[in-house]
């Protein structure tokens, strides 16, 4: 397949040139792609196919309900809106249940949907003051040799795991386990001091920067500034519902071009109508784009907004250049998970994962591995 006149994402901007697909990997030898093949992109954006690392859920399957059939349901949701790379989240659950989970990932071959490329550990290592949507019951210490377990039981598909810091056992966790996880602060009350010190231990990640976690103010700078100090890269949800616009462009400049990541966070009830449905074993309610606990509607429980779309409206409502979206939507996060060999960029020998954005930014087709995907025009 050969992609013609197209507006190419690279990290230098787009640029108007050919793509030429062969064996699904991108190639620079033009020579592979017959006539029947080529799809004309004129007038169009040619972008990477997006990579989510944090998502629990969507059109009524959650990851943690530990089966392929929701497995499935879910990689073939991501796909149809062009996120091609999934690294989905567990919730705070007993060892028990998230067995259930790890044994689904491991076993699971990748087919039609988005390829299943790692496992973000989101609890239960966080802290029982900051639990926000997740279930309190299973909040758990940080715990080297479950960790170790539950990594062993996925095959080592663990690529991201959460931690309080200022719980007991975190340092002696974060200095244990720094070389085999991208080891995250996540739903937290640690202090400045706490939190410099588990960055100086090798914790390098920040889970949905500003959510469940001390604000930024100047007499208590909190795990924000300590981040910033060092260089980590943090998640941002672009629903307009966790943060406001100005924080996201703070945060972009804080942190810079290379640190940000888009993540959706998304439920079970993305894709589906407002009612009633379940998180972490709690009662959420949505209506419109917002989710909260039905027992705290303070509380926001997680997304329905797809990467896809929290991308879009970065751009559209917050100022956001679009050039620098897709990189926190695709390669920021690849690197994040260390897949960016086959993922996350159009460079030649990665995998043949685009997008061809129309200049409304709606999807006009998407190509996985060097297919069309089926159904993909109008989503």
């Amino acid at each position: 397949m050969k992609i013609i006149n197209g507006s190419v994402w690279d990290l230098n901007g787009f640029a108007k040139r050919d793509l030429t697909i062969r064996d699904e990997r991108i190639s620079n030898n033009a020579d592979h792609a017959s006539d029947e093949d080529m799809i004309d992109a004129e007038g169009m954006y040619v972008i990477p196919g997006l990579v989510d690392i944090h998502f629990h859920g969507a059109v009524g399957c959650d990851f943690c309900d530990g089966n392929e059939e929701s497995l499935n349901t879910l990689l073939n949701y991501e796909a149809e809106h062009g996120i091609l790379a999934a690294c989905p989240a567990t919730m705070t659950y007993d060892e028990e249940t998230l067995n259930r989970v790890m044994d689904t990932a491991r076993n699971h071959k990748n087919g039609t949907g988005a390829d299943l490329v790692g496992i973000n550990m989101e609890g239960p290592f966080i802290s029982p003051d900051k639990v926000g949507a997740q279930n309190p019951e299973f909040v758990h210490l940080p715990d080297i040799e479950m960790f170790q377990r539950l990594q062993e039981r996925s095959g080592n598909l663990v690529k991201l795991c959460d931690i309080a810091p200022e719980m007991e056992g975190s340092m002696e966790f974060i200095d244990a386990l720094k070389d085999a996880v991208n080891i995250s602060l996540a739903h937290t009350c640690c202090d400045y001091d706490c939190a410099k010190s588990a960055f100086e231990k090798g914790m390098r990640h920040v889970t949905h920067l500003y959510n469940a976690m001390p604000g930024l103010t100047h007499r208590k700078p909190g795990p924000i500034a300590a981040a910033r100090e060092h260089h980590a890269e943090v998640e941002i949800i672009c629903d307009g519902i966790h943060v406001h616009p100005a924080m996201v462009r703070l945060a972009e400049s804080m942190f810079g071009k290379d640190q940000v990541i888009f993540i959706s966070d998304t439920m079970r009830a993305a894709g589906l109508k407002d009612g009633t449905y379940d998180l972490g074993g709690q009662e959420v309610t949505v209506k419109g784009n917002k989710a909260v606990l039905a027992r705290d509607a303070n509380t926001i429980a997680g997304s329905v907004t797809n990467l896809f779309d929290c991308m879009v409206n970065a751009v559209k409502t917050m100022d956001i250049d679009l050039h620098d979206a897709v990189r926190y939507a695709s390669l920021n996060p690849a690197v994040s998970i260390g897949v960016d060999r086959d993922y996350g960029s159009l460079e030649e020998g990665k995998y043949a994962n685009l997008i061809l954005l129309a200049k409304d930014l709606k999807i006009a087709k998407i190509i996985q591995k060097g297919k069309l995907h089926d159904g993909n025009t109008g989503v």
